[in-house]
């Protein structure tokens, strides 16, 4: 009865916030009691819609209203925002008054690169990303394999050595770099290869952040999610993906609402639950035609889709 009476309270106050224009209201008791019961928090990654090309503002709105508690913006559209008029303090106040909380930010730097240069240059732009995030509430940022995705044969405990001197700037920080799984990438393509990395590291807090299509795309086992710990992983980058194209051909823009696939995302969920993870599960898509659909349609379609997987999952 409180989690229909919170719904309820919900979409009423997304009614009313629609029609005036005005920040979605605080969640109510009955909300953070539901929000309590999920075994997962849910987060959405604003690349799901990036084609409608609304800004980071009307990103943050739209994000509030559909019911999520986390968000995940690329450092390019924040760098945007800035460039406009905005300040970061401003942004830090706008997330938090939607009722938001920054997950984790997406950026690229070549920090794996065996050139020093080109690393030195890299680690110089992820701490400036590190202070982007920090200075918005941000608590973790993506660290994909940029710069050697074609690079076959690198050194992995070379990587795993960069990747502890980039952890190690994050930890004075405070923003986590999350080494992630990047499944066409020929370094970091497979879970096992952003394991060795980070176990191997030398530094407190390594995380993976995996992602359902990037397992698929790098041939991991998905039971290999069951020798990690909960800590481990603290955004799941979450999606499903169609049968055609095949696995060697498939891309980015094939990915499809959580269910409407043929991932194994009923074991995944099992393995992350069974593990310990209770963190992020954020909807990353870059599906062109959800692009072409309403973004406040595609953001709350992509949260219940979430929802009910989970639900399936662990019923």
């Amino acid at each position: 009865m409180m989690a229909q009476a919170g719904i309820a309270l919900s979409a009423a106050a997304t009614s009313v916030a629609a029609a005036t224009g005005a920040a979605p209201a605080p969640a109510t008791d009955a909300a953070k009691v539901r929000d309590e019961a999920e075994p997962f928090r849910y987060c959405f990654n604003t690349s799901t819609i990036r084609g409608q090309n609304l800004g980071l503002v009307q990103e943050i709105d739209i994000v509030a209203r559909a019911g999520y508690r986390g968000i995940e913006p690329w450092i390019r559209e924040i760098d945007q925002y800035v460039k406009d008029g905005g300040s970061l303090a401003d942004l830090a106040k706008r997330i938090r008054d939607a009722g938001l909380v920054v997950e984790s930010v997406i950026g690229f730097f070549d920090w794996i690169v065996d050139d020093e240069a080109r690393r030195a240059k890299a680690l110089e732009e992820a701490k400036r990303n590190m202070e982007i995030a920090a200075a918005i509430g941000g608590r973790r940022l993506a660290a994909p394999p940029a710069g050697a995705t074609d690079v076959a044969g690198l050194d992995l405990a070379a990587a795993a050595r960069r990747y502890g001197e980039l952890l190690a700037l994050g930890n004075r920080m405070g923003v986590v770099p999350q080494v992630e799984v990047w499944g066409f990438s020929k370094t970091i393509g497979t879970l096992g290869e952003a394991a060795l990395v980070a176990i191997n590291c030398g530094q407190p807090g390594a995380c993976i952040l995996p992602d359902v299509y990037h397992l698929y795309k790098g041939g991991s086992d998905i039971g290999g999610l069951k020798l990690l710990s909960g800590s481990a992983i603290q955004v799941f980058h979450f999606n499903d993906y169609p049968a055609q194209p095949p696995r060697s051909e498939i891309n980015d823009a094939a990915r499809v609402y959580p269910g409407d696939g043929i991932a194994p995302l009923g074991d995944i969920l099992r393995s992350l639950h069974d593990i310990g993870f209770r963190g992020a599960l954020s909807l990353e898509l870059f599906n062109r035609e959800y692009w072409t659909h309403d973004p406040l349609l595609v953001a709350r379609t992509g949260l219940e889709k979430m929802q009910a997987s989970v639900r399936k999952a662990l019923a």
